[in-house]
């Protein structure tokens, strides 16, 4: 349905802004465009646009982490304790668990944290075709798993040059502090497969050379601060590519990161001199463009009406969103329709015709969607339920 939403401040790296926002069939809409539609007053809220997630592994969140008190020179060393770990009970069950519903648990979970568009790392699964998935999702893009993990994902010069030059091209890389996560970069370019679309993963391992020569080449570097502090113990320093717009922010997963892209916000702003504001461009426009997605990640006409809606805490609107966790989100809007939502926007729902089940999270009342309230779905979420179902 179409809406106004009205007296809210308008959120974006680039600029805070007081006019109405438009929604009309999905998207966002120039005010001449739109006559009439459902008015929310949204005074003393903000309103940004919904977060990318630029690496996430959606089907392994339910999975339980490996114990380490040490960390590992790198993630084939992970990759090899884990393999004990497969004869965990607590592993068994969670993997025993349909693999079309862990893909949507990890949608649901993105989407209960405000970020409405993923990139997900794996081989595609027919779950993630869903209409009513909870999230958007990269499409038409290639990928490979990491240079020194062959056994699974295409091959990697084989993907690469399989992707069209105008898509993003995902792989693990640098995922350590050893030698042999230090030498990747220079393979990977070596094997001709560093360029302007190459979408690095981790990069914890890179130099400084290293990291002027992802720059040189317009490749990006996914930080995923929560996995590489859990596994490696230490993480990369952003401010370069940051500063070169050549870096986005991504999640992993529960397995190995932090529970969700708003934690991971927190773990960035602790772990770097990067401001609110910077920190925002690594999860709405930096990421959209790096990912090759023009319609998400942003408040202009034509844009997905995807939106994250929060109180206004007072001071830099910017930390009104970083540095809150989700139980604090207001609402979040996917195609201009909101999916969850504090109880006092019920009418909203209403309106747009969308049923809702009463749910807990993290505590806090809240309305989600029907659509998303299965209640295996629901019980496979920490901090979410009980449901009215």
């Amino acid at each position: 349905m179409d809406a106004r939403l009205v007296n809210a401040a308008l959120v974006s790296p680039q600029r805070v802004s007081r006019a109405p926002l438009h929604l009309a069939q999905g998207r966002i809409a120039a005010a001449a465009a739109v006559a009439g539609g459902y008015q929310v007053d949204l005074r003393d809220h903000l309103i940004f646009p919904g977060l990318i997630n630029a690496h996430e592994h959606l089907h392994q969140n339910a999975i339980p982490p490996l114990k380490s008190a040490a960390p590992f020179p790198n993630s084939y060393a992970w990759i090899a304790a884990f393999q004990a770990h497969f004869d965990d009970p607590a592993v068994i069950a969670a993997l025993s668990v349909p693999k079309a519903l862990r893909h949507r648990h990890g949608g649901l979970k993105n989407l209960l944290a405000g970020t409405t568009c993923v990139a997900h790392h794996d081989p595609w699964h027919a779950a993630l075709d869903a209409a009513d998935f909870p999230v958007g999702l990269l499409r038409d893009y290639g990928w490979s798993y990491a240079p020194g993990w062959r056994a699974y994902g295409p091959p990697i010069r084989q993907s690469f040059h399989a992707t069209a030059r105008d898509r993003p091209w995902l792989v693990h890389l640098a995922e350590g502090t050893d030698a042999t996560a230090a030498a990747e970069l220079r393979q990977l370019a070596e094997a001709g497969c560093l360029a302007a679309n190459s979408v690095l993963i981790h990069g914890v391992g890179m130099g400084d050379a290293d990291v002027g020569r992802v720059i040189a080449a317009n490749a990006a570097v996914v930080w995923c601060p929560g996995s590489n502090l859990s596994l490696l113990g230490r993480t990369l320093a952003p401010r370069r590519l940051f500063a070169a717009g050549c870096l986005a922010l991504g999640s992993d997963s529960r397995l190995s990161g932090a529970s969700d892209l708003l934690q991971e916000l927190i773990l960035a702003s602790e772990h770097s001199d990067l401001a609110a504001q910077d920190l925002l461009r690594l999860v709405t426009t930096d990421a959209a463009r790096i990912l090759r997605l023009p319609t998400v990640g942003g408040l202009a006409p034509g844009q997905q009406a995807d939106l994250v809606i929060v109180g206004d805490r007072g001071g830099d609107p910017y930390r009104s969103l970083v540095g809150i966790g989700r139980g604090e989100i207001r609402a979040v809007v996917r195609g201009g329709l909101p999916m969850v939502a504090d109880a006092d926007f019920a009418d909203w729902f209403a309106a747009c015709g969308i049923q809702t089940v009463s749910v807990t999270l993290d505590g806090k009342p809240k309305l989600l969607a029907k659509s998303m309230a299965d209640a295996a779905l629901i019980a496979l979420e920490p901090g979410l339920g009980p449901v009215d179902i």
